[in-house]
Parts: structure tokens; sequence; C-alpha cells
């Protein structure tokens, strides 16, 4: 049997240890082979294939990033099925994994409804996938958020100027939550709670009169109340969605402005998925791996691997992708009555 593997999407502290579990497992265990797809959908739909081994694989749990490189490219704008089935067949493809986000994963549901043999694995450092606790990547990503918001607030106290903070989150705020709590950030924004400008400026000015440097983390996705739509300037990706950040720059000056505290602010975007992956994320990735694979081996098509509790199960694609896990309210009041 002959396993073809791609990661797609946004890349992912934790990757290549997916990779790294599913040939080292498939090989050392049970005999399987295995096609390694650069560029994630481009590469398949470009047949651009190549096996995979035990020696690529020897080492890169810690590394960042994938081996097999990734892109956001749409399958279904580059003959769909058909074209997918072509070169699965071509070569000698007997199953596929993608590893992926909810763009990956939309994607390989319709792929698996359309009768293709196709396992997933989530992937997203927002942590945003409903049907499992937690994604890999996402650990780390608030691990180098709140070391780098740790370093803001040492230049923040030595000018007594307000940092604004934006880290990723497209429609949730977990990373923007865990990381603004754990760098002891004076107001955190998520995309979940519309604020007023007036009362981050309220907040502000509290931390600021009690001698504090205000620290304001953002998610990127957040909107002020007076936004109908996110912050944008960077146009579409090709799923359709809104290439995002920026909304950090955009309030910076207006708390300035308003509060006369100087303020200034840092993007962290890409470096929070960069580098090397925590333990936790290692482990997480390395069970879903495992777990994946199991499911080709059960032929269980149409399904992805999830976290639940401590336990790694099988979930509907379908289920995957019914809904977003966002930031509850009663998570995010507890939070709110430390800001200012």
């Amino acid at each position: 049997m002959a396993i073809g593997i791609l990661t797609s999407g946004g890349d992912a502290p934790g990757l290549n240890a997916v990779i790294r579990a599913i040939v080292f497992s498939g090989i050392q265990t049970h005999g399987l082979e295995f096609l390694g797809i650069r560029n994630g959908w481009k590469g398949l739909v470009d047949q651009d294939v190549f096996e995979l081994v035990r020696h690529d694989i020897m080492g890169i749990s810690k590394q960042g990033g994938t081996i097999l490189g990734t892109s956001r490219t749409n399958p279904f704008e580059h003959g769909g099925a058909e074209r997918v089935r072509e070169v699965m067949e071509s070569t000698g493809m007997d199953a596929l994994i993608a590893i992926g986000g909810e763009g990956t994963l939309a994607a390989a549901n319709r792929l698996s409804d359309l009768g293709l043999p196709i396992v997933g694995v989530p992937k997203t450092v927002d942590n945003d996938l409903d049907a499992t606790d937690y994604t890999f990547g996402f650990d780390t990503a608030v691990q180098i958020a709140t070391e780098a918001m740790d370093r803001l607030r040492t230049t923040g106290d030595s000018h007594q100027r307000c940092m604004v903070a934006e880290v990723m989150g497209r429609h949730v705020g977990w990373i923007a939550l865990h990381s603004g709590v754990a760098a002891g950030a004076h107001v955190i924004l998520i995309p979940e709670k519309k604020t007023s400008i007036d009362q981050i400026c309220d907040w502000v000015t509290k931390a600021h009169g009690r001698g504090r440097a205000p620290l304001v983390a953002v998610a990127e996705g957040f909107l002020l109340d007076s936004m109908t739509d996110v912050h944008n300037e960077r146009g579409l990706d090709a799923f359709g969605r809104p290439r995002l950040g920026g909304i950090g720059e955009m309030l910076a000056p207006m708390i300035e402005d308003r509060t006369g505290i100087e303020t200034r602010a840092t993007t962290l975007g890409h470096i929070q998925r960069g580098g090397t992956p925590t333990a936790f994320d290692r482990v997480l990735a390395t069970r879903l791996g495992w777990g994946a694979l199991q499911m080709v081996r059960e032929r269980k098509w149409g399904f992805m691997v999830a976290l639940k509790g401590t336990e790694i199960v099988d979930v509907p694609f379908a289920e995957a992708l019914g809904s977003l896990k966002t930031v509850p309210d009663a998570r995010y009041d507890e939070v709110s009555a430390l800001f200012g």
C-alpha cells in the first residue's frame, strides 16, 4: 500500500513531527510505502510527487515548518477530483493523508465525498477547529507570543509607552487570550468581542494611571464596534479569505490621539508559527500522525484525527467543519475583570 502525504495552508510547528510519525511507524511496523507531495494541493495536481523514505524523516520532529513544503492552492480550481484521481492512479497512490487547517480539510472533505480515499490531520495555530480540543502549533504560537509580549513590556516600562501586540487569530481569539493572560496584558481584544475605542482607551488610561506601561494584546481578526468587517489591506487568498494583518497599527494612533500616551504597535505575524515546536506540540503531532495512519489502515475515509481530553479519536470531516471553536463569553469575562 502506497500512501501520499501533503501539508497545505499555513505552516505550523509540529507538521514535521506528524510526517515523521506516519512514515516511521508505517515503514517500521507495517511495511508500507509513502509518497511525499510537494507544496500541498499544488504539488498533487501538478504531480510533483517523490518517494518518501525513512532517511527523509530522520530527526525532523524538532524542526519547524514542513519538509514537504506548502501552498494555499485550491484543488478545485485546478481540475478538482478528476485531476486528483488521475494523479493518484498514475503514481500508484492508494490513499492520501491531508494535513492542514479549515481550507485544506474542506477540500479534503469534498474530494472524499466524491469517492477519493482521504483522511485528515487538523493543523491550525489558531486552535479554532471545534472537533478537537487542541491542534498542534497553538501551544508554540502562544509561547512565542508570550515571550514577545514580555519583551515589549520591558521597553514599554522604560519609556512609559503603551505597547500594542498583534497576534494571529482570524476568527477566534485563543492565542490573544492565552498569551495576553500569560504576559499580564492590561487589555485583550479578540474577534468574538467587538469593543469600542473609548473602552479600550479607558483601560489603557487606568493602567497608565497606576504607573504601568499599558500592554494591549489584539488578535488580527478583532473589530471595533464601529467596524463592519475585518481590517484587510492584503487582498484574498486562494480560498477567498482575506489576508489579515494591521489592526494593531490601526489602533495605536487612535489610542495615542485619545489618551496622549505614546503608543507603539508590533505585529508578530509569521514569527508565531516558525521555529522549534514546543514539547507539547511535538507529542500531540506525533500522536495525531499515529492516529491518521491507523485510520488509513482501517480505510476510514472522510475522517480526521482529533484530541478529546487526553485521547486521540476519529471524527468525520463534516463534524470538524461544522462550526468554529470560539472563546466562550464566560472565559473572556473572567479575564476582562483584570483589564485596566
